[in-house]
């Protein structure tokens, strides 16, 4: 904290009532705001979410008229402590607008909260970018970039956010506001520019006096000890404001990390977009090796050059990882990813050859792979986006973190820098995953600390301390982009001098003398070590759990550690996660934001219920369980099974909302339904639906569905009898060259769309499989576990289970239709049943339609169906299982698919069904899929696996979808 006491209480009130946004010191609003992407926690003592511009003036006033810190924060996503504590302003909400895009011009003004992919999608249209393109480019905000001076990977060619700064408007914490725009350079009068700024009245006038004096008496100093290199990010930028750098007092400000001044606006350049790309992939036997490769590349003008290794590569997802390669990734251990441009696809190429026959004619031993295809480009270059959140996981499941992340040397150094790095980590006997940006000598690490007990954190800062030393001996700089913050404001001093440091000081006192603007942050630094997040309670938590957590040693609180913070699930559109904060845009219904509760909540001193918190509860209420972010998480934060591990002890002796034993025990009501479905439907489709509804817990603008006159397993008796009788018997039956397949009968297709059911065993009798189902009534538990009824998901599972058994043990494969029942072998059952046999043979043995037939039936020849399909992979599939069989095998049965970047249909099982979640439901599907499936002509068919999405699809739009097995079976001949 920063010592400046002040009434909170009071504070917000009077917030309140000026304010047209919110304010509040709500524990649970507190705890989201606790920590950023760094390894540092300090708690809030209120939050303020400004609607607007205004309100953020209003806002600044009264927070700084009452002597409190005042910290900005957009997307949250700073590595280095950058944007907590105080009184936190969550600009990324509300402040989001793009004001005005100038194509003649080339700029762009915006509000500090505008996401840089709204912006470069906006500057698309007219074939134009912001030059400074970060891998969090989806959640990053203009207003955090310019407070850190990010870079991204384009810098190389295109600059940092400094470089690319027009002009900015900002306010100071006394309420002085100031429009500063870049130098305009008169060769006649050259200082005129600077004259004319000292000139003006007021406090603006006298700041320009004084930083001008300061500059004058210390130019020297300065000339010496600021390097011209680009990504020198650490420190206030005072070089910037030399006459030869023109006083150029808006750039000098992007980079001071809000501790001077507030962003309230800011006008940008942008740049022309490239005719063309090619991406061309370096292989080394390391990344000392790929450093040395960074002076031959860079004469040939590159548009970057990026750093990965083996180390994270190997730790992709297998499917991506298996991509990589089919998409170009040469050989080796280390790789550079280099993007030439040119003017067209023939000119790209030419660059890039050029450079592959420098490498051939250099000593380097170096393996090269030209990639033009842009979707082979994608998956590289996802390989290297991903990499913050898979650096902080060694294989071995052991914990990385950042802390010594992202100091940058002049290029021509790197190799040294690596070579002298490795021997201060083996000397401490600690290793690192690296990535960076080498066309401009950064890189980033997140490294093996221990950073939960003393002895850790000694070591931790000693190493940094001396990883400093190395990085100022070779004349480069502590951060190379993310900000000093907490990480490295305290290792100014051993960068620049205890004299430079100095005038950081006087600068600061002269912008900010209340010292109420991000207090402790480059002037006057809190200690690296302190307020360092793990450290506290929630470390020590042993608890009895659910389930297993394996890959945390069976840890729930390790499992908390998962979420760093990069905020990947606050992308704003794409992707499969967060479904609820791309509806909402609330932090608290991020998987970011729930797994900080939850980690809060551990902790115990803000959120004091443990998991009786209604905090979390009501966090977790959005959270569709649609586990998207298992797979589009970079740590794999598995926030289905977290709320399902959440709601059995919070509902443990407790009653239970109605919907969880409605549609929580779905199976057993399917199953008493079988019996009488015409009454069962006839009593739903009448008036008594509504009280019906009112008493299950199910919304009241769902239409419930209706059960099948008769089960899929009473149908296929039909058919075996059918077929037994009325035409030659058991001899009419095809062979089965790929012998007996289970089909797991589960609850949806078998008692809601039987159809499928049948469907499918016609195509897998076509392909020479004698089709079986497990004696007796079966489940995977589903419904149970999504609801948190653990106890009775884990009974019935292992039930089920045991009627696999003895095929699971002969080998013989279990083919699933609905992907979230078959996700639950995959995924779930080990988990919830660690040490179970069955379950883990299940998990080996249980497969999808296509991947059973690409399997077990390569030799098969699908019919040949035709035309086009929009097809909605189902959220679990996508998270667990994979879309590549199906991709496949419709290409094989000649149909031309369109997969649209949809994420969840919205419905995800009981979510949607549940009263007050139909809005959210309902918007989930129309920010991409429902409009897709409207506009899809007549003749294209609609496509979905899960019951779930054909659900929602079918209420929401006047097409119905098809279940794949449904698709092909309509394109078999007739026996």
């Amino acid at each position: 904290m920063t010592g400046l006491p002040y009434d909170v209480r009071g504070l917000i009130g009077r917030l309140g009532s000026t304010l047209r946004g919110t304010a509040t010191g709500d524990p649970g609003v507190r705890a989201l705001y606790c920590a950023d992407a760094s390894n540092y926690r300090v708690v809030p003592d209120l939050v303020v979410v400004p609607a607007d511009v205004d309100d953020l003036v209003a806002a600044v006033m009264l927070i700084s008229q009452a002597g409190a810190p005042i910290v900005l924060r957009g997307a949250g996503t700073s590595m280095a402590g950058n944007a907590i504590g105080g009184v936190v302003i969550d600009v990324s909400r509300h402040l989001n607008t793009i004001v005005d895009i100038d194509p003649a011009a080339r700029t762009a003004v915006v509000e500090p909260g505008v996401v840089l992919t709204d912006l470069t999608g906006a500057a698309a249209a007219y074939g134009l970018t912001f030059g400074a393109d970060l891998s969090s480019a989806s959640r990053a905000t203009l207003g955090g970039m310019i407070a850190n001076n990010a870079c991204g990977s384009h810098s190389v060619a295109w600059g940092t956010t400094a470089d690319n700064l027009r002009g900015l408007e900002v306010l100071l914490s006394d309420g002085t506001r100031m429009d500063l725009a870049t130098p305009i350079h008169d060769p006649v009068d050259p200082d005129g520019w600077a004259r004319g700024l000292a000139a003006r009245p007021g406090r603006e006038g006298e700041i320009h006096r004084a930083l001008q004096a300061i500059v004058a008496r210390d130019s020297l100093l300065i000339s010496r000890r600021f390097s011209g290199m680009r990504r020198r990010i650490s420190g206030y930028a005072l070089d910037r404001l030399l006459p030869g750098h023109g006083y150029d007092v808006a750039r000098f400000l992007s980079g001071t990390e809000g501790s001077l001044a507030v962003t309230l606006r800011a006008t940008v350049n942008l740049v022309e977009l490239p005719g063309a790309t090619v991406l061309l992939a370096l292989g080394f036997n390391d990344s000392v090796a790929a450093a040395d490769c960074v002076p031959l590349v860079l004469p040939h003008s590159p548009l970057t050059m990026e750093s990965i290794n083996a180390a994270l590569v190997d730790r992709l997802p297998e499917q991506v990882r298996r991509g990589a390669v089919a998409a170009g990734l040469p050989t080796g251990c280390a790789w550079l990813l280099v993007e030439v441009g040119g003017a067209d696809p023939h000119d790209a190429e030419r660059g890039a050859r050029a450079i592959i026959s420098d490498l051939d004619g250099s000593d380097l031993a170096v393996t090269s792979s030209l990639v033009t295809d842009p979707r082979a480009q994608e998956v590289l270059w996802r390989c290297r986006r991903d990499s913050t959140g898979l650096a902080t996981r060694r294989s071995d499941g052991v914990e990385a973190w950042g802390g010594w992340e992202d100091a940058a040397v002049p290029p021509e150094r790197l190799g040294a820098y690596l070579r002298e790095l490795d021997e201060i980590l083996a000397a401490h006997a600690l290793s690192g995953a690296s990535y960076g940006h080498f066309g401009e000598g950064c890189m980033h690490m997140r490294i093996d600390f221990d950073l939960l007990s003393e002895r850790g954190l000694a070591q931790y800062r000693s190493f940094v301390e001396q990883a400093a030393d190395l990085v100022v001996r070779l004349g480069g700089s502590v951060s190379g982009e993310h900000g000093d913050g907490r990480a490295r404001s305290e290792l100014l001093v051993r960068m620049y001098g205890a004299d430079v440091v100095a005038v950081f000081d006087e600068v600061k006192a002269l912008w900010d003398p209340a010292g109420v603007l991000n207090p402790h942050v480059i002037a006057n630094p809190a200690h690296l070590d302190v307020d360092i997040r793990h450290r506290g309670k929630a470390k020590d938590r042993e608890l009895v759990t659910g389930f297993s957590y394996p890959q945390d040693a069976n840890s729930f609180a390790q499992a908390q550690r998962r979420c760093v913070g990069v905020g990947k699930c606050r992308q704003s559109s794409g992707g499969v996660m967060c479904p609820s904060y791309q509806v909402t845009k609330e932090e608290k219904y991020s998987t970011r934001g729930r797994a900080h509760l939850l980690w809060e909540m551990l902790e115990g001193d803000l959120i004091t219920d443990g998991w009786r918190s209604a905090e979390v509860r009501d966090a977790l209420d959005l959270c569709l369980s649609c586990k998207g972010c298992l797979s589009d998480c970079p740590v794999n934060v598995d926030m289905a099974t977290y709320k399902s591990e959440f709601l059995y002890h919070h509902y443990a002796r407790r009653l239970r909302p109605a919907s969880h034993y409605s549609m929580g025990w779905l199976p057993l009501w399917s199953s008493l339904a079988a019996v009488a479905p015409a009454a069962v439907n006839a009593l739903t489709g009448s008036a008594l639906q509504v009280p019906l509804k009112r008493a299950g817990g199910i919304a009241p603008e769902r239409s419930i569905p209706r059960f099948a006159p008769r089960s899929l397993r009473s149908l296929l008796r039909s058919r075996a009898e059918s077929q037994n009788h009325g035409g030659g018997g058991q001899e009419s039956r095809p062979t089965s060259p790929g012998g007996t397949v289970v089909l797991w009968p589960d609850t949806f297709t078998s008692h809601l769309a039987p159809e499928v059911g049948e469907a499918a065993v016609a195509v897998l009798e076509d392909a020479g499989f004698e089709v079986v189902l497990p004696r007796g009534p079966v489940c995977c538990g589903l419904t149970w576990i999504s609801t948190g009824q653990l106890g009775v998901a884990r009974r019935v599972l292992r039930r089920s289970l045991r009627s696999l058994d003895e095929y699971l043990r002969a080998g013989v494969p279990v083919v699933g239709l609905e992907p979230s029942c078959l996700a639950v072998f995959r995924h779930e059952a080990p988990t919830l049943l660690p040490g179970d046999e069955s379950a883990q043979l299940a998990k080996g043995l249980t497969f999808t339609l296509a991947e059973l037939l690409a399997t077990y039936a390569a030799d098969w020849t699908p019919p040949q169906v035709g035309g086009d399909a929009l097809v909605q992979t189902h959220c679990h599939q996508h998270a667990v299982i994979g879309f590549e069989a199906d991709r496949a095998l419709m290409k094989a049965a000649g149909i031309s698919v369109t997969v649209p970047d949809s994420g969840c249909c919205g419905l995800a099982g009981n979510f949607g069904f549940e009263r007050g979640h139909y809005e959210v439901s309902r918007a989930a599907g129309e920010r991409v899929l429902l409009p897709a499936v409207r506009a899809a002509s007549c003749d294209t068919l609609i496509v979905a696996d899960g019951f779930s999405c054909r659900t929602q699809i079918g209420q929401e739009t006047d097409r119905l979808p098809l279940h794949l097995a449904q698709v092909l079976a309509s394109a078999l001949p007739r026996r």
